[in-house]
């Protein structure tokens, strides 16, 4: 048994996390089929438009069939009988007593499960000649679409200071037909009003497609309710990463809980698809970390440093996790918070909806790794959160054929060793399970600098 399942099997919220995500196929299908819903692919943490237009955002990959672990076949099964909250306990005690040997290493199963769909995708995008020039987050999205576009009805674009991102967004015309456009414009373009402008003119464009393609009228109404649902979810995904994150006993094994925080970086992306329900499970998943603390139920961590390993959100190798942990560390993954999608968007009565989104949007745009065309805008955004989440070491994901220059990264890496002083590196990624020896490697000395 490994170290995840004895700590998984008794979050109930984890599991259905988990479990939606990977049912998505099955889900998406009814919805599209028997209810009529307008499925539209979305990446990026953009879902909020499609929700307000009574449509369902769906990050593509979960359209793939992915076999589950043999837990969560369990739980198709007995939730249907039982509900959640009986069947895990039933499970959790069968698994004490030894009676059924079905608990494998649930969460990390789950996570390689995605991470082996996410090479296949990617190797899909090379056979079908993808331009080599992109990254393997680009890839593997582009490998989504060909493998998918069929079951989805348009795809919703924002476009961000990165070429190759946006070249990407341009090539889906010749697979998805229908698509809607953000733009969102850079503040040097003219002052901040006129940008201001400029950005809520391209989102009520963009509102009007999406109506005529989903055939549903978005109101101010629908735009606040799906607000306050994400202010409360990013709230609930603040209080992971700033209280339970930053505590010195964790509610579940180090390991544990950098899987639980790589699995919401993935599913934060279109919400499971169901943002009331998500709403549900990750406000459970914060009171069960909080009774286990007051338990006394987790393990001990003052003496793990924790460290950043940022950005994941584009493809990284799960695998430094695991190296960190038996190394003595913890690792935690925060990308959505660092570009600045976890801000709320105001919400009241006197409030323009589609203006305070048009503010939310360009302050994402001008903080963290959206402001990719400005180094020194980078390493700025950068230091601030080094020094705002208080964390002992930082680890720089360095994708291949990214955009960002090298020479950024060793200048922010600089800059936060020198200036900050905490211990900073480097980890090249081109591929899920590639150069884990040379991942290692650069590890290992890195973590002897806590010693």
């Amino acid at each position: 048994m490994s170290i995840y399942a004895d700590d998984v099997v008794n979050f109930t919220s984890v599991l259905k996390i988990a479990y939606n995500f990977l049912t998505g196929r099955d889900y998406l299908q009814k919805k599209k089929s028997k209810e009529r819903k307008t499925l539209i692919s979305v990446a990026s943490g953009f879902p909020d438009l499609v929700f307000a237009a009574d449509s369902i955002p769906v990050f593509p990959i979960r359209m793939e069939k992915f076999k589950l672990n043999l837990y969560l076949l369990a739980l198709n099964s007995a939730t249907n009988l039982f509900g959640w909250n009986l069947t895990t306990k039933l499970l959790g005690i069968a698994r004490q007593v030894d009676f059924l040997k079905i608990v494998d290493n649930v969460l990390n199963d789950v996570i390689s499960t995605i991470n082996k769909r996410y090479n296949l995708l990617y190797d899909l995008a090379v056979q079908k000649n993808v331009s080599p020039n992109f990254c393997f987050g680009v890839k593997s999205l582009y490998g989504m679409h060909i493998s998918e576009s069929n079951n989805c009805d348009c795809t919703l674009n924002f476009t961000i200071r990165c070429n190759k991102y946006n070249n990407y967004l341009k090539s889906l015309r010749a697979i998805v037909t229908n698509q809607v456009w953000v733009d969102i414009p850079s503040k040097d373009k003219g002052n901040e009003n006129e940008t201001l402008e400029i950005m809520v003119n391209n989102i009520k464009t963009a509102i009007t497609e999406l109506e005529n393609i989903t055939g549903n009228i978005v109101t101010d109404n629908s735009l606040n309710k799906q607000f306050r649902i994400g202010n409360q979810v990013k709230r609930y995904y603040k209080t992971i990463l700033y209280e339970i994150s930053t505590s010195d006993f964790y509610p579940c094994n180090p390991a544990t809980f950098s899987e639980i925080l790589a699995l919401l970086t993935i599913s934060f992306q279109d919400y499971n698809s169901n943002a009331q329900r998500y709403l549900e499970n990750i406000s459970q998943l914060v009171k069960e970390m909080r009774e286990r603390i007051n338990q006394g139920v987790g393990m001990e961590v003052s003496n793990r440093p924790r460290i950043l390993l940022t950005p994941i959100f584009n493809g990284w190798e799960p695998e430094a996790q695991e190296i960190i942990y038996n190394l003595g560390g913890r690792v935690v993954y925060s990308d959505w918070d660092l570009l600045g999608l976890l801000e709320e968007i105001p919400v009241s009565k006197d409030s323009d909806p589609i203006e305070e989104y048009a503010r939310f949007l360009l302050n994402s745009s001008n903080k963290g790794l959206l402001c990719l065309d400005n180094c020194e805008a980078l390493i700025n955004s950068y230091q601030k959160y080094v020094k705002k989440t208080r964390v002992n070491g930082l680890i720089i994901n360095q994708l291949d054929d990214c955009h960002i220059s090298s020479t950024c990264y060793d200048l922010m890496k600089n800059k936060i060793r020198t200036e900050i002083r905490i211990p900073s590196i480097g980890i090249n990624f081109k591929k899920i399970g590639e150069n884990i020896e040379q991942t290692k490697g650069k590890l290992i000395p890195f973590m002897d600098l806590f010693s």
